[in-house]
């Protein structure tokens, strides 16, 4: 017969954890907001300036073969108001500010 003892958590133990957790949350929402900012003005740039629910779904690092020069490119999907479609593609952010778009609209 063993008889186990269970110990709570210090109430000082649970507000941190409380705190850490509610950081994490706060941080994750800002990073989120500030990409999709960063995309929308990115978007009005290439020519779609009036759009609504961006969405970023994916950022990958990418490197040119011939010159090994690393830049990124972001997965986003949006709508546009204007056309009245969805769009989905890519935004390649390349050297000098330089950036290029592929979407496919429906």
């Amino acid at each position: 017969m063993t008889n186990t003892e269970i110990r709570k958590l210090p109430k000082k133990t649970i507000i941190i954890i409380g705190i850490l957790i509610l950081a994490g949350i706060a941080v994750f929402t800002i990073l989120k907001t500030l990409k999709q900012d960063k995309m929308t003005e990115i978007l009005a740039t290439l020519g779609h300036s009036n759009i609504g629910k961006i969405e970023v779904i994916n950022k990958l690092s990418v490197e040119d073969k011939e010159t090994r020069y690393k830049s990124k490119v972001y997965k986003v999907k949006f709508y546009d108001e204007d056309m009245n479609k969805t769009c989905i593609g890519f935004i390649h952010m390349g050297r000098y500010n330089k950036n290029t778009k592929d979407f496919d609209c429906k």
